[in-house]
């Protein structure tokens, strides 16, 4: 069997904790230049900006930046850096609870995703921890919505991704959630739902179907008062959007869900109005390196238990009211 080759470390550094693009040209093809195959290969990005990238040095190879004219190198290694959407500044502190020689743990506020994907590129809890603590290596070893606030880790040196990674996999985390919703006296608590759940790739919203169950949560009442309540969710599988769709089928949508039970509009990329209230509260595991017994808890609140009238009423903080890192 024919090893795979390894990729070349990159002559171009992180941007804002961004890793460049990297591209490898194919073994053979009709192209006469690096650059006619970037026009084919690239559709979405206009000639003239290749072109300008191009004249500009922006274009690199192994031995530098690639020339307008350079003749077309089967199998040659190029890196470019993307150019970045605009995006709002997500105006919520990322706090770390946790740091070693392997692991970062954080407290991730809502409306930050936590790695790079479509319009959020640089506005990310990845990006914003590579930069601040000079950790170009980091990496995540899960995924935490955008829309829900609380723990997430990551993964210090490359040589241990794969030993965290697994143990989220395996299901060998023990997580707990927080939530927010009604309160249904006739609701008998705690109890377990299991459901069968499909998410199909550009439909926002996940479906449960009549199938085999494929998810498991365990639900608990914490307290209640005024018609709201205070849940303990506890996903014993990894579906997407798992607990808004467990609770949505108990008749309790967590609260400031845009998505369930109705998917609403798209609001303003600078709208952090009335977040979610979902929260990512415990993480408990054994660590596979050391074999020590880790857990680590939520610092965070939701707003809607704590106070909320003003959850209900605020308009929403704009980026000048609150600290950022």
């Amino acid at each position: 069997m024919r090893r795979k080759s390894r990729r070349p470390a990159s002559p171009l550094p992180q941007r804002h904790g961004v890793d460049p693009v990297h591209l490898r040209l194919p073994l053979e093809g009709p192209w006469p230049t690096v650059r006619d195959h970037l026009v084919d290969r690239l559709p979405a990005v206009p000639a003239e900006r290749i072109d300008a990238a191009l004249r500009d040095g922006e274009i690199v190879g192994e031995q530098g930046p690639v020339a307008p004219a350079e003749p077309f190198r089967p199998g040659a290694h190029l890196w470019f850096y993307r150019d970045l959407p605009e995006e709002v500044r997500v105006p919520f502190e990322l706090v770390v609870v946790h740091r070693d020689e392997h692991l970062v743990v954080v407290d991730k506020p809502h409306f930050l995703a936590t790695t790079p994907r479509g319009r959020h590129v640089t506005e990310t809890a990845l990006s914003r921890l590579r930069h601040a603590l000079d950790l170009p290596a980091l990496s995540p070893a899960h995924r935490l919505d955008r829309l829900t606030a609380g723990l997430a880790m990551f993964v210090v040196r490359p040589e241990d991704r794969g030993a965290y990674q697994t143990l989220f996999r395996d299901r060998l985390v023990r997580k707990e959630y927080q939530a927010v919703a009604g309160y249904d006296p006739e609701l008998s608590l705690p109890r377990t739902v299991r459901s069968h759940i499909v998410k199909e790739r550009g439909v926002i919203a996940a479906q449960e179907i009549d199938a085999p169950p494929n998810s498991e949560s365990r639900i608990d009442l914490l307290e209640r008062r005024d018609g709201l309540a205070r849940y303990r969710l506890r996903p014993l599988s990894g579906r997407t959007h798992q607990l808004r769709l467990h609770m949505c089928g108990l008749g309790l949508p967590i609260l400031g869900d845009p998505v369930y039970p109705v998917v609403l509009p798209e609001p303003a990329p600078d709208d952090f109005r009335r977040p979610l209230q979902l929260l990512a509260s415990t993480i408990e595991f054994t660590d596979p390196l050391t074999g020590r017994e880790r857990r680590f808890e939520t610092r965070r609140t939701l707003t809607a238990w704590t106070d909320p009238q003003g959850w209900a009423d605020d308009a929403g903080p704009g980026p000048q009211d609150l600290r950022t890192i």
